[in-house]
């Protein structure tokens, strides 16, 4: 019972600060000795690209977008085509007023969902490299530049950028913030040893000719797409400078239907691509398991702590304390979500910690019992 104890709370540590701590020491080790840096010509490398972009009844939206995409600074852009799924509205007709640049496309009949569009846009496509992106963010003009600039490598297949959202002003949102900004950091890390394990839906660009197109009903393009990349030899990077802004806080509200979609699928993708859990065939096996399976299983390893801790009570006044400690965790996560005021002040750090850990956890909880009911939205609408 003690080894399945210390088995468990090792899990839990390991998943959410040590996979962190570990990447971030032997990318410095590997960026010391042995990484081969990506070599950037400045602006001599300047590939054609297209711009991908599936959209759904979005006429309140897509004409702010566009102009912002067509504000960009880099001179290659030769497309953006909007593939609508469905639309019913004006999204169309305001996409073709844009500019000349701009085609808007139906998916194609019988289709339907994001999966399915990106697939269509991508061999639609004439650009060398495909930038996704999504609707409701707005780029940095140079965004795409950014973007752009790492695959003068031709080993480089897949380029992430940096999602920022705007803080949040509940304590448990505040959580969050800090979940996201380490998240942020793994990918980076990642990239650095090798490649990011997925990447920023919002905001990411492939090379064309290495594309490979996914299931219709795929809930994870972002990290399909990139894994399917990084499997076929090439590496897919993370650039920080290659901003998206989302103009949605890390409330609880939005981060619950953001995080329970990821979260199903991740179960989705687990059970339809077990050739990946095998490492002669995944040479980022530890990467995927550490950073996306391990994470779907935080609330069974942190019953099962507890529950085994109560067993432990007769084995010494040691096992009394960390059953403490486990209740004091968790009442500082339950007071965050409550955003009690009367705590003192460096009680309420911990609070936002703990209740943006605890929130996760239920997330969690929930995204698995979409996806068994098989509740998940194809295409993620």
């Amino acid at each position: 019972m003690q080894w399945v104890f210390w088995g468990s709370l090792i899990l839990v540590v390991y998943t959410y600060i040590g996979y962190a701590a570990l990447l971030a020491l032997v990318s410095t080790v590997k960026s010391r000795w042995f990484r081969r840096e990506v070599v950037v010509e400045g602006g001599s490398f300047q590939p054609s690209v297209s711009v991908v972009m599936v959209v759904h009844n979005e006429e309140s939206r897509i004409k702010v977008r566009l102009e912002n995409l067509l504000q960009s600074d880099y001179g290659m852009l030769q497309e953006v085509l909007v593939i609508c799924d469905r639309c019913d509205d004006d999204t169309a007709r305001l996409a073709e007023e844009a500019g000349s640049c701009v085609k808007s496309v139906d998916l194609l009949e019988g289709k339907k969902g994001k999966a399915a569009g990106v697939n269509q846009g991508v061999l639609m496509a004439s650009g060398e490299i495909v930038v996704l992106v999504d609707v409701r963010q707005r780029f940095a003009e140079d965004t795409i530049s950014h973007l752009v600039a790492a695959f003068v490598d031709e080993e480089v297949g897949a380029v992430s950028g940096s999602l920022e959202i705007e803080s949040s002003n509940q304590v448990a949102g505040e959580g969050l913030d800090v979940y996201w900004e380490l998240e942020k950091f793994i990918r980076r890390k990642e990239a650095e040893i090798a490649s990011s394990i997925g990447c920023t839906g919002a905001v990411y660009a492939l090379r064309r000719k290495v594309y490979q197109p996914i299931a219709e009903d795929t809930i994870l393009d972002d990290v399909v797409i990139p894994m399917k990349i990084a499997l076929a030899g090439k590496r897919v990077l993370f650039d920080a400078e290659a901003k998206a802004y989302d103009p949605q806080s890390l409330d609880r509200a939005s981060e619950q239907r953001r995080k329970v979609r990821t979260l199903a699928g991740n179960w989705q993708m687990l059970f339809r691509h077990l050739g990946w859990l095998l490492p002669w065939r995944n040479p980022l096996l530890w990467q995927l398991v550490s950073h996306k399976y391990l994470r779907l299983l935080g609330p069974v390893f942190l019953l099962v702590a507890l529950l085994c801790n109560l067993m432990l009570f007769d084995d010494g006044w040691f096992y009394w304390i960390t059953f403490l400690w486990q209740v004091l965790c968790y009442s500082l996560g339950i007071a965050g979500m409550f955003e009690l005021s009367f705590l003192w002040k460096p009680l309420k750090v911990l609070a936002k910690i703990s209740s943006g850990f605890l929130f996760l956890q239920i997330l969690c909880v929930l995204a698995f019992f979409r996806w068994m009911k098989g509740r998940s939205r194809v295409g993620g609408w």
